[in-house]
């Protein structure tokens, strides 16, 4: 019981140094960072290591990201061979790169053996060729094939991610052979929760959970006590799909197989839950308009990263323009007009937005598919009409205050409830369209949606103005 709390209190001392390092706001302390940046520049290679070892590799990355560039090279320069590499997958691409590109290949190669092999890949995958070559050129054997064969699949998919150190025995061993077996070898992975059931060919046959094999005695076969694994994931599946297969079935860890149902590797949660957070900073990026960007890419990347959209955004700004050059005697004889109709515009182009958000969601979860756009577009098209009336009511009475004139009001509420309506629609039907056309609607449907709000609220607005009012 002695050892025990001395067990507990010496992890609980470690988990408090590690929160300290942590302000209220989630920030690295400053004064942690200037006791670092101290170190550093002291070259005080016994206090960086006191202070960095304890540190878990999500800690480490988060002190890599706040440093200096150059700190950031003098500290894996000081560290040497005991900077914990697995800290690159916890930082900024361009923060990865900029860390590796100053490292000897060498270095590297004697790094990435010490790694697990989803983690070395997720270094080694943004390298040149060349260098990857050479690097996988100094590793062992086994290694270096195992290495190769995750980077030969394609990115952001099931193959990339996976790990390809994981248990797998035969069917015709005992429970007892098992456990022998896991007790004995010192090659196994550092954590697992299943034991996979292979053929002499790889072919995957089936899986044992632990608990099942700690409830099974040990003369028992393990073909007897085996499940088929269901939610085995191609390597080629698309990372997102394979994420969307743990979400649906509570996976903690998933088989990973080849073309020809081989064992290749094994998925796990912790590498889901990495994917399910980028995959969701894509979306929400690309919903922007700003493709991969991140904080620690420098100005021009950032800015040629930018460029594309705002391009294509100026090209319908000119298109919605012309609609009002089409009106613009009704500009010059009423110039209230021009006062109020970028509040139809901008009140469409809200309501569009709302409404494309939930859609590229829905479509990127499977919530939406075929069987049910009809129901939510009837939905949308009602919510955009309650919505329309509403807000028509209220900036109708507020035009017709203001300018003391009730035509005006009702002319603007009649173009609220037409571009409400509308942006309801194109909120629904630009992504839905794009996604049949396998044009990934998280980067296209904001501009055509803005667009189409646009054109519709100037066209309305003016139109009816220009009707009621018998403009020449």
């Amino acid at each position: 019981m002695e050892g025990e709390h001395e067990q507990t209190s010496g992890a609980k001392a470690a988990d408090d140094a590690h929160a300290d390092i942590y302000g209220e706001d989630g920030a690295v302390l400053s004064s942690f960072l200037a006791q670092i940046g101290a170190a550093i520049a002291d070259r005080d290679t016994l206090t960086l290591k006191r202070e960095v070892d304890d540190l878990h590799q999500s800690e480490l990355g988060d002190l890599l990201e706040a440093l200096h560039p150059e700190q950031r090279r003098a500290l894996v320069e000081l560290l040497g061979a005991d900077f914990d590499f697995s800290s690159l997958t916890e930082v900024d691409e361009a923060i990865r790169m900029e860390i590796v590109d100053n490292l000897p290949n060498a270095q590297i190669a004697q790094a990435v053996q010490e790694l697990d092999s989803d983690d070395a890949v997720y270094i080694l995958e943004d390298l040149e060729k060349e260098d990857q070559d050479e690097i996988l050129s100094q590793l062992p054997f086994t290694e270096r094939i195992r290495l190769r064969r995750s980077l030969d699949y394609p990115e952001e998919t099931a193959g990339r991610r996976m790990q390809t150190e994981f248990v797998a025995v035969p069917p015709f061993w005992t429970i007892g052979q098992t456990i022998d077996y896991m007790r004995e070898d010192q090659n196994l992975p550092d954590r697992f929760s299943q034991i996979f059931v292979i053929d002499p060919s790889f072919k995957l046959l089936g899986a044992i959970d632990l608990d099942q094999i700690l409830r099974t005695k040990r003369t028992i076969k393990v073909e007897e006590v085996m499940h088929e694994t269901r939610h085995a994931i191609p390597a080629t599946m698309d990372q997102e799909e394979a994420a969307r297969e743990f979400e649906q079935y509570d996976l903690l860890s998933a088989a990973v197989v080849d073309e020809n149902e081989r064992l290749v590797g094994v998925l796990t949660i912790d590498d889901v839950v990495d994917v399910i957070q980028q995959e969701a900073e894509e979306d929400l990026l690309r919903m922007g308009g700003v493709g991969d960007e991140e904080l620690s890419d420098s100005i021009l990347s950032t800015s040629r990263s930018r460029v594309p959209w705002l391009l294509v955004n100026l090209l319908t700004a000119f298109l919605a323009a012309s609609v009002i050059g089409l009106f613009d005697r009704t500009i010059e004889h009423i110039v209230a007009l021009a006062v109020l109709m970028p509040i139809v515009a901008g009140m469409g182009g809200n309501a569009g937005s709302q409404t494309m958000t939930v859609t590229v969601r829905a479509l990127a979860t499977k919530d939406l598919d075929i069987y049910n756009a009809g129901r939510i577009i009837r939905r949308e098209m009602g919510v955009g009409s309650i919505n329309g009336i509403i807000f028509a009511v209220l900036i109708g009475i507020v035009a017709a205050a203001w300018f003391r004139d009730p035509n005006l009001g009702g002319i603007i509420a009649a173009a609220m409830i037409i571009n409400m309506f509308v942006a309801a629609l194109a909120g629904i039907l630009i992504p839905l369209l794009l996604d049949r056309f396998k044009i990934d609607p998280a980067v296209a449907s904001a501009v055509f949606v803005t667009t189409v709000t646009d054109v519709v609220g100037f066209f309305a607005f003016l139109g009816l103005a220009t009707w009621w009012f018998a403009v020449p």
